[in-house]
């Protein structure tokens, strides 16, 4: 039940910019805010567990439902349009405020593949931190300005498929440069690959 509720809220955030740009260019606003309220809805009840453990969580789904309700009530989308700027700065307190703790978000995520990082692998588990506090904010200012500024289908393209990019490019990149840096590989297949194409790389360094 966790698995299929963890991927109906991934679809639902994922899919979200794309409904919202078909929904207000083939429908009226407060339709397009009855389907996603529908959606919210099924989606609080599914989490209704975790919600109760995650303050957080319950105020971003509020958050989203009062910005669906301003929809409605004034008649106007551009509320709709407020919810990528909303998850940003979501993720960006989630990340910024472990920077204030002995123990950064990305720390805690390392530490669930090392139990024993060096000092070393700890300020740079902490700089990666402040690195995606600086993305969302970066990417919670862009979705701001395209949606008072930019066409709805400049918004809908960035918040559906660009930003998802950039997060994978960044997640990516973080990912082979700590491999590099460290060294620490485990037995997956993305490991096993990037420690045979590093260590090919090492051996051509120091041969040549």
């Amino acid at each position: 039940m966790r698995a299929v509720v963890t991927i109906f809220a991934a679809v639902l955030t994922v899919m979200y910019p794309l409904a919202v740009y078909y929904g207000l260019t083939h429908f009226s606003t407060r339709a397009v805010v009855l389907l996603l309220a529908v959606l919210l809805t099924t989606s609080a009840l599914l989490k209704s567990k975790s919600l109760v453990r995650e303050p957080r969580e319950l105020l971003g789904l509020l958050l989203v439902g009062a910005t669906l309700l301003m929809s409605a009530v004034l008649d106007d989308h551009r509320f709709l349009l407020a919810t990528p700027v909303l998850m940003n700065a979501g993720l960006f307190f989630t990340f910024a405020s472990t920077l204030r703790t002995d123990t950064p978000l990305v720390e805690r995520f390392a530490r669930m593949q090392v139990s024993d990082p060096s000092a070393e692998e700890l300020r740079y588990c902490r700089s990666v931190t402040q690195v995606w506090s600086a993305f969302f904010v970066v990417n919670g200012s862009i979705a701001l300005g395209l949606a008072l500024l930019a066409p709805l289908s400049w918004w809908a393209l960035y918040n559906g498929l660009l930003a998802y990019g950039l997060i994978g490019l960044l997640g990516a990149s973080e990912y082979v440069i700590r491999k590099r840096r460290f060294g620490r590989f485990g037995d997956n297949p993305i490991d096993r690959v990037l420690e045979s194409i590093l260590a090919r790389r090492a051996r051509n360094g120091a041969s040549g």
